[in-house]
């Protein structure tokens, strides 16, 4: 306990992504306009699932819930970044780090969890469509929502409860353009082993239970695809799976890539970070959107309902 409030009195100093005035410059306008299709984007998609009674399924329903997520992941950092990007102050307090991490850790576990639904969903659909209304009826849909927001939000309630019970006596600066549970890691003077053994267990049961579930859904989902004699039926159940299989593929490969070895430090950690925290959550609604023939045909509605 002592160490705890030995700490809370410490600020941290956010080192960014360059010390360059001109790249600080560029950096702030990209991350300004990613920010801005982020929200812009997921929100949009938000309302045209509301809008179109045709989306309200399970699949637009999990998707709905992916926007939210994307929208509250994105707006947990992308604010710091374009605030110690230019201001002279990169300064953030212990509080500010430990709610940042907090909601960052928990919606990126969360949005791990969610895709893993939205395979099995796929796989609902697509290997068993006579018991697919059965499968994912409306209590179901509910708690396969739930579960992945509770898990997300109490594992980070236990990684942010260990990460700063540590005694922080090395330079407070962060070698990072937002705060991050390694980043600490690697400050404390500390023991670190049951931080990093309960990360990589945390990373181990939510990533790769995650990954092996919607694995286990596309082998299915693949096997009983090419089962399909008409390649128009192919096409258009791979046309249905395209777009949740490249975003399953970006957001796996990056989080599990930098929470899985918290110790290391790189400058290609930093790149691999932006891919999960700021672009992933752009590309998202982009992904569904263009690969997505409902969707596509419910924006041209409203489009010429405007018009």
């Amino acid at each position: 306990m002592g160490q705890l409030n030995q700490t809370t009195s410490h600020r941290f100093i956010l080192l960014g992504l360059s010390s360059s005035p001109h790249l600080q410059v560029m950096f702030f306008l990209l991350f300004l306009i990613i920010y801005f299709m982020t929200i812009s984007g997921n929100f949009l998609l938000i309302v045209i699932v509301r809008m179109n009674p045709t989306l309200h399924s399970p699949m637009y329903f999990f998707l709905t819930n992916l926007s939210i997520i994307d929208i509250c992941l994105s707006s947990s950092i992308a604010p710091v970044i374009l605030r110690t990007t230019l201001a002279k102050d990169k300064s953030i307090s212990l509080l500010g780090c430990a709610s940042q991490i907090f909601f960052s850790l928990s919606l990126g576990a969360t949005e791990c969890l969610i895709l893993a639904v939205m395979a099995y969903d796929r796989f609902a659909a697509i290997c068993r469509p006579l018991h697919y209304n059965t499968i994912m009826n409306k209590t179901v849909c509910f708690y396969m929502a739930a579960v992945p927001w509770s898990a997300g939000f109490i594992n980070s309630l236990v990684q942010v409860t260990l990460t700063f019970q540590l005694p922080f006596c090395k330079c407070h600066s962060i070698n990072h353009y937002f705060c991050e549970i390694p980043a600490f890691i690697r400050m404390s003077c500390g023991d670190t082993f049951l931080n990093e053994l309960s990360l990589f267990i945390a990373a181990g049961i939510i990533g790769m239970c995650s990954f092996l579930l919607t694995l286990t859904s596309y082998l299915h989902i693949i096997s009983t695809i090419l089962k399909i004699t008409s390649s128009q039926g192919r096409q258009k159940s791979f046309s249905t799976c395209a777009s949740h299989l490249t975003a399953v593929t970006l957001y796996y490969g990056t989080s599990l890539f930098m929470y899985l070895h918290p110790q290391k430090h790189t400058k290609q950690d930093r790149v691999v970070t932006i891919l999960y925290t700021v672009v992933t959550p752009m590309l998202n609604p982009i992904i569904y959107s263009v690969r997505n023939k409902d969707i596509k045909e419910a924006i041209r509605k409203a489009i010429g309902n405007e018009a």
